[in-house]
Parts: C-alpha cells; sequence; structure tokens
C-alpha cells in the first residue's frame, strides 16, 4: 500500500531517510534545515513523502511563493514586462506551489536505496498527485515543477502523464576540470579569452582569504551582496544575512566563504558548498567599485578552478547567470526545464500563450546559446 504525506519542516523526515534519497548530496537534510532556520521572506517550505507499506521511499522538497512570469526573462523583455507590470500591478504574479527550491541548483525527487528504476516513474506520480492536492488545501491554482534536469525520462513522463506543460529554464553551467594546472586549464580555452585571463592575472590582485565563519565580517558580506542582487536582472529569492551564516554552520567543512581584501576593504565574497567530487558556487557578491581594477569576478573564477586543481576535484558547477562569460570559460550546461499546470483551465490556456513570448531564451542571446547547447 502507498500513502503519501506533505510536512512544514524537515525535520518531520528523520535526518538519515532523507540523505540516503540523496546519497552523496551536497543539499542534503543539513542544508534545507540551515535554509528553514533563515526565514527566507515570502516562501514557505513543504517536504512530499511517500511511503509503501509504512517505509519511507521517496522525497521531495517543494514551496510555497507568489511568483512574477517573467522571473527568468531579461533585457528588452524584462523592460517590456515592468512596464506592464506598472501598468497593471500583479498581472504577472500568481500564486504558486512547485516542487524544488529556490536556493538548490536543480529539483530532484529522492529515492531510498533500493528502491528499483522501473518503480521511480509510479513514486514521481504520486509525489505530484500530493503536490496537487496540497496546493489544493493552500488555495493554490499553479502547480509547477522549478528546474528539473531536461535528459531525465522519468520527471518528463510523469509530468506530461499528469497534464503539465513544459519550457526551458535557466541552464546549470559546469566546468569539467580534467587539468593539472591553472595553466593547463587557461590553454584549453579559446586565444583571445586565454590572452585576456592571462593579463589579468599578471595585474595585482586582492587578498584572498578562505573562512568557515563571517560573522565579523557579517554587515559588509550582506553589504555587498544587497549591492550585487540590485545589479542583477534574474533573481527569485532575497537572501537574509541567516542563510549564509546558517549554511556555513550547518555544513561545516562543506561550505566555505571565501573573502576578497583590498587593503582593509572587503570587496567580494563567494559561498561556495564543497566536498571530493564537486564545488558549487552558490553566490557570488562584489563592490562593483572595485570589480573592473581588480577583474573581481574572474579571480574568483580562477581561485575557485585553482581550488579544484590543486584538491582534485573534477567538477565546478557554477551556477545559473553569466552565460556570455561562462560560454567564454569553457563551461559545459546542463538542461533544466519547468513543468507546470494551473488547475483553472482559462488561466492554463493564458499560461500556454504567455509561456511562448515569457521565456528565457528570447531576451538573453548568450542564454539561448546555452540552452541550445542542452
Amino acid at each position: 500500500m502507498i500513502t503519501t504525506q506533505a510536512f512544514p519542516t524537515i525535520r518531520a523526515i528523520q535526518r538519515s531517510a532523507w540523505n540516503d534519497c540523496f546519497p552523496g548530496a551536497l543539499e542534503d537534510w543539513d542544508y534545507y534545515v540551515a535554509v528553514e532556520n533563515a526565514a527566507i521572506a515570502d516562501f514557505q517550505w513543504r517536504y512530499l513523502a511517500v511511503y509503501k507499506e509504512g517505509t519511507l521511499v521517496a522525497v521531495a522538497a517543494a514551496f510555497i511563493t507568489h511568483y512574477r512570469l517573467d522571473t527568468t526573462v531579461s533585457g528588452a523583455g524584462k523592460r517590456l514586462t515592468e512596464g506592464v507590470e506598472r501598468l497593471w500591478p500583479g498581472l504577472l504574479q500568481l500564486g504558486l506551489y512547485a516542487l524544488g527550491s529556490p536556493v538548490a541548483e536543480r529539483c530532484d525527487a529522492g529515492f531510498a536505496s533500493g528502491v528499483p528504476q522501473t518503480l521511480r516513474p509510479q513514486l514521481l506520480k504520486h509525489l505530484l498527485e500530493a503536490a496537487r492536492r496540497d496546493a489544493d488545501d493552500f488555495g493554490i491554482g499553479l502547480l509547477a515543477v522549478k528546474d528539473a534536469p531536461s535528459k531525465d525520462p522519468h520527471w518528463r513522463q510523469s509530468c506530461r502523464a499528469a497534464g503539465l506543460q513544459s519550457m526551458p529554464s535557466l541552464p546549470t553551467g559546469v566546468l569539467p576540470l580534467p587539468y593539472g594546472s591553472v595553466d593547463a586549464y587557461l590553454g584549453s580555452l579559446g586565444k583571445s579569452t586565454r590572452k585576456d585571463l592571462r593579463r589579468k592575472l599578471r595585474a595585482p590582485g586582492p587578498r584572498v582569504e578562505w573562512r568557515r565563519t563571517i560573522d565579523d565580517v557579517l554587515p559588509e558580506v550582506m553589504r555587498l551582496y544587497e549591492a550585487t542582487l540590485a545589479r542583477a536582472e534574474l533573481q527569485f529569492e532575497r537572501l537574509p544575512a541567516g542563510y549564509f551564516t546558517g549554511v556555513l554552520e550547518r555544513l561545516d567543512e562543506r561550505a566555505v566563504c571565501v573573502l576578497y581584501w583590498v587593503g582593509e576593504r572587503l570587496v567580494a565574497f563567494n559561498l561556495v558548498l564543497v566536498d571530493e567530487h564537486r564545488l558549487v558556487d552558490k553566490f557570488f557578491g562584489h563592490d562593483v567599485e572595485f570589480s573592473r581594477d581588480y577583474n573581481l569576478y574572474f579571480r574568483s573564477w580562477l581561485t575557485n578552478v585553482d581550488y579544484c586543481i590543486q584538491h582534485n576535484i573534477a567538477r565546478y558547477e557554477c551556477g545559473q547567470a553569466g552565460y556570455a562569460s561562462k560560454l567564454r570559460l569553457g563551461c559545459e550546461f546542463q538542461g533544466n526545464s519547468v513543468f507546470f499546470r494551473h488547475r483553472n483551465r482559462l488561466v492554463n490556456g493564458l499560461l500556454m500563450l504567455v509561456k511562448l513570448f515569457i521565456r528565457p531564451d528570447r531576451s538573453d542571446p548568450a542564454m539561448a546559446a546555452a540552452i541550445s547547447e542542452t
């Protein structure tokens, strides 16, 4: 007999049972506890569980929020939708119940060890049905799956069977690192990029400090975060200070904040998650006044590349932004998809039309190139 349940906190699910469903994950039970403790504004957390004969066999994180339909739009398309929003406030916002997380790299359903591949589509069906019932209980019409791996046939088949439509989402940048040195990595790049980066490396750089705690510099970190957020075209959530300190505390050696100093001034920071297999870039914040003179983004990039090479880490996972630079820097891209359906047929039909125009690959040529690569 299969049953499902939705919980408001991940603490309702045993730590070992959750982590068993996501072996080796950096964004594990402790990560989600840190996210909950941070109390990110305008989000409500849900955790879906599937049981077979009373034994946990599948789980997924989910969240509730108000979603702007143009969240992944940039450039001219963003300017157009902002004009629409000024004329008709709230027109582009809908209540949303989504599987996935606004602060996780991708949407993954976890399956207990020993669950055969053949059973996974059925368990995904139960997770989607549990999500629909939970959304109905909250009076939310729009159900979505945020950033499911495009190449995962089980997600695609299960979502289509549930009547969800799909569209491309922001691809995830990944840099494989089979190199023995930073110089060897630079040699793999195009000639103009290679020359540019080597020139940047010869210029004076900031002092780099790797930290497990940032309490003493937290106001400066948040100053850099807020300034970077204000410049970003694509942003879904606003992270409070407790997110950064909580992730560092809960994940212990698997989380690091890299600080960049010019004299006594903090000019950039980079929160990363790391284990023996990969380094995940969670957030890079910088002072725009120092960025050009000190090439802060590229310094941070090469610092992470060097760390991976020195520690025999094979993958640098670098997130869902800055596609023009990442194409130059040799990244590969993993495709992601958004699946969605509104329970109101009229609204669902309108969303089918809206998705033809409000797509991430319509407004950013570099993003379109990254999506096409997947």
